[in-house]
């Protein structure tokens, strides 16, 4: 990871403040401030990338989603069948028993 800013040393201590060092010390100050943008752009950048990966991420489970919509369709038909079976296979048996009764009466 890259150091945001790094620390600035005095070379010499100093006993009075001058135009030119003032200068050179807004200089770095500016070219520090400058690093700092440029590393949040990058920053930015990263970011971008990252919600461009979730957007399709997204796109994804949608996909997904829109499957399981289907099987679950395709689910309650299955079920239904096995319902009318049960129906059928219960009536059948009931009529089977009822004749079995009346018949050996």
């Amino acid at each position: 990871m890259l150091p945001i800013m790094e620390t600035l040393e005095m070379e010499a201590p100093m006993s009075d403040w001058n135009d030119d060092k003032l200068d050179h010390l807004d200089r770095r100050v500016d070219e520090g401030f400058t690093r700092m943008d440029q590393q949040f752009e990058m920053v930015d950048m990263s970011f971008k990338q990252v919600d461009k990966q979730f957007e399709q991420i997204d796109q994804q489970f949608e996909k997904v989603d829109k499957q399981f919509e289907r099987v679950d369709k395709q689910l309650e038909r299955v079920g239904d069948r096995f319902d009318r079976l049960n129906y059928t296979l219960v009536t059948g048996a009931i009529g089977i028993i009822l004749a079995l009764i009346v018949f050996h009466s």
